[in-house]
């Protein structure tokens, strides 16, 4: 990959309305100019769900202009660079691959939409979030050389980067 800054990294899941976002918003928070964050869903919900937004606005993050989208929008968008998928699939959950030469990796989270109870749901998303943020601060401090090695890129799920 060698390119300039920003690199455009796209989150993406299966429906786009919680995880995907929520780390659409943190990368572009504190990806310092070194990355444009982007995400979509293979079949996005109708609008990002309630308590992700709730869990956003919490943390101080502006959530004016965060929607649920096809990734078939990005098609005439900017290329990607890397592409993180972010389901569950030992939940049984399918993520879709999404087709180009950009990295991809998988950062695996439990989806907190599923959690029926409201206030294990809420718990649920700070978790989520907090794990998001601790992999997103990870990679923003790369060194720009290893942010083109996939195999570090996915292991800053896996190992203490």
């Amino acid at each position: 990959m060698p390119k300039s800054y920003p690199l455009n990294v796209l989150f993406l899941c299966t429906g786009n309305s919680a995880r995907s976002i929520i780390c659409e918003a943190i990368l572009n928070d504190v990806g310092n100019g070194k990355f444009s964050a982007w995400s979509a869903g293979s079949n996005p919900s109708a609008k990002p769900h309630p308590d992700a937004l709730t869990e956003l606005l919490s943390r101080g993050h502006s959530i004016d202009h965060y929607c649920s989208k096809s990734w078939n929008e990005l098609k005439a968008g900017p290329e990607m660079d890397i592409v993180i998928t972010v389901c569950d699939n030992a939940a049984a959950e399918s993520c879709p691959i999404f087709p180009g030469k950009s990295i991809k990796i998988h950062w695996p989270a439990a989806d907190p939409v599923s959690v029926s109870d409201q206030g294990l749901r809420s718990i649920a998303f700070r978790k989520v979030y907090d794990m998001f943020y601790s992999y997103i601060t990870k990679l923003v401090s790369l060194p720009r050389e290893e942010l083109n090695d996939e195999t570090i890129l996915q292991n800053i799920c896996d190992s203490g980067i």
